[in-house]
């Protein structure tokens, strides 16, 4: 089954008390050797601006000055709170923006979208020996292995030589290409079932892949696609088009789900207020949030993940004492960390939800 967003990573964050400051910083090499200096002393000083304390900027200052040391190349997104990083994260590719945030609850919205949603995948690299196969599970483990030959020669077919024996050393050539294959199109059943794959890459020699496919289930051979490549950024981009199409098909089938259920009136419901009382009941499985959906509009919280309403005096009579006002995405996402529900980002769809906002519910 296709997993959605699993935010429990989000949980040892949101059980530190807040406010927190959140940094989004662009940690790639350029040709200006002081670039990344820059930029942690910029965002630095509008974290304080916005009134963070000098040991939670010096905190975060810490973990941006480690990182570089280190020579790694990415976005760098720091939390931290109390004068100490809470969460941080080296993520693939620049973010879309640098941001420096100071407030009751962390930004993790820009973490999500960078992060995308989780696909579990199997390439394999195959040849006529066999292959090398690499694992990724929705959590972000990875893990690989190579196999072995099952037979390792004779591998090439003779060109030339007296014919019956060149049709025997052909035959012998193929019974081992074959025997290759069989292992391998094990090796890569038993991955995708290890790893739950959504997605099964087939990728090296052309011949060799045909005859890994003759012998996959048709349950993994629903999952697969081919790349002609062998390695480098070719296959890179093969198996990050497979990915997106995958999360595409996983969007599209949520979304169709989601339109069922308002048109029944059932288990979904949308909008910004509705989603805040299904999240406020724990009753939310998957939130659906458009991406880029404009959350100023502010949602109070109070301590308990739960604790949250459209304005202050729904808290008052559930008897929070004091709500704080944050960025409704952030709320709601906090919510959704703490009763071990699912996010989904709608790009654009034909998805239409009241403020950009629905829910799947566990029950009505």
């Amino acid at each position: 089954m296709a997993a959605n967003m699993d935010l429990s990573f989000l949980r040892a964050l949101y059980d530190r008390p807040g406010p927190f400051a959140s940094v989004y910083l662009d940690m790639r090499r350029t040709e200006a050797p002081r670039a990344v200096d820059v930029c942690r002393h910029v965002r630095c000083k509008e974290l304080a601006d916005q009134g963070a304390p000098p040991k939670t900027v010096e905190a975060v200052e810490r973990v941006v000055r480690d990182e570089k040391e280190q020579r790694e190349s990415g976005c760098l997104a720091v939390f931290a709170s109390g004068g100490e990083v809470v969460h941080s994260v080296l993520l693939d590719g620049p973010p879309r923006a640098e941001s420096a945030r100071y407030a009751p609850l962390p930004h993790v919205i820009p973490l999500l979208e960078q992060r995308g949603e989780p696909v579990s995948r199997v390439v394999a690299v195959v040849n006529r020996l066999g292959a090398e196969i690499s694992c990724v599970t929705a959590d972000g483990t990875r893990w690989g292995l190579k196999v072995s030959p099952e037979v390792e020669s004779p591998v090439h077919k003779p060109k030339g030589g007296e014919r019956l024996s060149q049709a025997r050393s052909q035959r012998a050539a193929e019974d081992t290409w074959r025997a290759n294959a069989k292992k391998v199109a094990q090796f890569v059943e038993r991955s995708a079932a290890a790893c739950g794959a959504e997605v099964v890459v087939v990728a090296g020699d052309v011949r060799a892949r045909g005859a890994v496919l003759e012998y996959l289930s048709e349950p993994v051979l629903a999952l697969t696609v081919e790349s002609e490549r062998s390695c480098g950024r070719g296959l890179d981009a093969d198996v990050a088009d497979a990915v997106t199409a995958r999360r595409a098909e996983r969007i599209r089938a949520a979304v169709e789900r989601f339109d069922e259920q308002i048109m029944k009136g059932r288990r979904a419901v949308d909008g910004l207020g509705a989603v805040v009382g299904a999240l406020r009941n724990a009753q939310v499985a998957t939130l659906l949030v458009e991406e880029r959906v404009d959350a100023r509009t502010p949602v109070w919280t109070g301590p308990r993940c739960t604790d949250l309403a459209t304005s202050p005096g729904e808290l008052h009579a559930m008897g929070v004492a004091e709500p704080v006002a944050d960025r409704a995405d952030a709320a709601l996402v906090r919510a959704l960390a703490g009763t071990d529900g699912e996010l989904l980002l709608i790009a654009s769809y034909g998805w239409r939800a009241g403020n950009g906002l629905g829910a799947l519910l566990r029950y009505a």
